[in-house]
This record gives structure tokens, sequence and C-alpha cells, in this order.
């Protein structure tokens, strides 16, 4: 080879390595092993759990909701007509829906409380997590807004931090068993159907909810932004529940069906016009059933 030629060969090799140290990717100078990219392990991601739409067993964690307060008589729980578990024909439970009536009382639990807020969650559901169940339904969070001034009620972290170890205690014990999470009911739109009924005025002077309730024929402009902040704080933990819930391959958020339901005055509990009465139950069995078996 002729010095000229050496000299012309030297020059187009150091140009092809500028251009190849200027380019973002694809480029080569060298031999064809040189530029056979170097690949990772091949991984194949795991298929997301289908949901089951007919587990064997239901659990139910929650407030005096689900253990149906005042739906059959004065200041008393009547967990035989609770939307989650109870079973009475007329409610048709989402227990009896599933189940059937043959197992309903075999296989299904309510460990709901009445009274409970989301701080109580995580022992409930250690409890449902022993029973290993195929579903388990949550309702909480009506009491944590349900306080007697809106400056106590349950702040937005610490509900949030209750209710992700509520799933954590869960999926410790049962990590398979699917979750079926209600959105708390819009309080301020009972207040707006319950306020029509005298019996509903008289009753709910007694303390029923008083962030809500309390003075609920006033229409002034501090009471409207009393009632206002609660509401606001119920949509804040339902977008806590829908964010928590998302995380969670077997959890299914109701996608706020229970917070837009409108209760008329006949869903309403004839004893203090705020919880559900025993129609207003089957229409919570109905969301629920509705959103569990949707596949």
């Amino acid at each position: 080879m002729s010095g000229r030629h050496r000299f012309r060969t030297a020059v187009a090799a150091g140009a092809a390595a500028l251009l190849c140290a200027g380019a973002l990717a694809g480029c080569t100078a060298g031999t064809p092993e040189a530029a056979a990219p170097v690949r990772g392990p091949s991984v194949t991601p795991k298929p997301e759990p289908s949901w089951d739409v007919s587990p064997a067993s239901v659990a139910a964690v929650g407030d005096s909701v689900t253990r149906a307060f005042d739906a059959c008589s004065v200041l008393s729980d009547c967990p035989e007509a609770s939307w989650a578990t109870g079973t009475d024909a007329a409610v048709n439970s989402l227990a009896l829906r599933l189940l059937g009536p043959a197992k309903v009382t075999t296989h299904s639990w309510n460990l709901a409380r009445t009274g409970a807020r989301m701080a109580e969650l995580p022992e409930q559901m250690a409890g449902a997590a022993a029973r290993k169940p195929g579903l388990v339904t949550v309702m909480m969070g009506a009491n944590d807004a349900c306080r007697p001034t809106p400056g106590l009620m349950t702040p937005v972290a610490d509900f949030r931090a209750s209710f992700e170890t509520a799933l954590a205690r869960l999926r410790a014990g049962a990590p398979k068993a699917q979750v079926y999470v209600s959105s708390v009911p819009d309080l301020r739109r009972l207040w707006s159907t319950g306020r029509l009924s005298p019996l509903g005025l008289q009753v709910w002077k007694l303390g029923i909810c008083g962030s809500m309730l309390a003075d609920a024929e006033d229409l002034g402009p501090a009471a409207e932004r009393r009632r206002a902040e609660v509401r606001d704080r119920v949509v804040a933990y339902n977008r806590v529940l829908e964010d928590v819930c998302a995380g969670d391959a077997r959890c299914r958020y109701d996608g706020g069906a229970v917070f837009g339901f409108r209760f008329d005055g006949g869903q309403l509990s004839p004893w203090d016009w705020f919880h559900p009465s025993r129609d207003g139950q089957a229409r919570l069995a109905e969301l629920a059933y509705r959103r569990i078996t949707a596949g």
C-alpha cells in the first residue's frame, strides 16, 4: 500500500469514528461482531390475576351501615338485613346473591362494628384475613366525617395511613382475597333529603352526625360553609380509597357509585333518617353486585 493510500484510509477511519461518537444509536465503525447489541435476560411480565365473579366466601368489614343499624328497629343492629352478608331475602344481600341461601350463614362473616372509624379497619381486616375469605367488602369512612364538629374529622393523611395498613394486614394473612371498596356516601345529600322530614329534624337534634346535621334548618352562609367542608372531606376520603385500591391488583373500588346514589325518603331509616332502611340496604347490595360481577 502506498503512503498516500494509507493516509486516505486512516483519514476515512478517523472520520467514521467521529461520526459514530456523535450518533445516538445504530452506528458501528468496526466488525459486525462489534455492532451486535448487548441484550439482558428476557423477562416475561406476570399476567394480572383474573377477577373471580363467584367467590366462595365473603367477609364484611366496616361500620354501622354494614351492620344495618336502625334498619329493622330503633337503635339496634340488624345484621340479617345487611347489604353485605344479610340473610333477609327482601334485601338480597351481596353474600346471598353470590353464595346462595344454603351457604350464606356458613361462608360469610360480618365483622363490622357500629361506630367504627378508619383507624379500626386494620384490626377488622386482620380478623377477616384469619378466615381466608374469597372476597372482603369494605365500607368505612362516614364516621370519620360524622364528628361533633368539622374540626374533629379524621385528617386525610391519617385516613390514608389506616387504609393502607388495613390492606397490608389483609395481604399478610389472605394474599389472594379479592376486595370490594365502597365509596363513602354523600352526607350532604342525606342532609338535603332528611331535612324534609319533621321527624328527621327532631331526631337529628339528639346529636347524629353533628358536623353535617347540626342546625339542619339553618341555611345561612356559615352553616352552608360547614356542610361544604364536610362534603369536601368525604370527597377527599373517596379519592384515598380509589387511589390505594388502585395499587392492589385484587381490589375494586365502586367508582363512586355509593357516593353518587340518590337515597330517597323510603331508602332511609324511619327511626333516624340517616342510615339506610331495608330498601336502602337492598340498593347498596345491588350496586356492589353489579361492580363485583362485571368481570
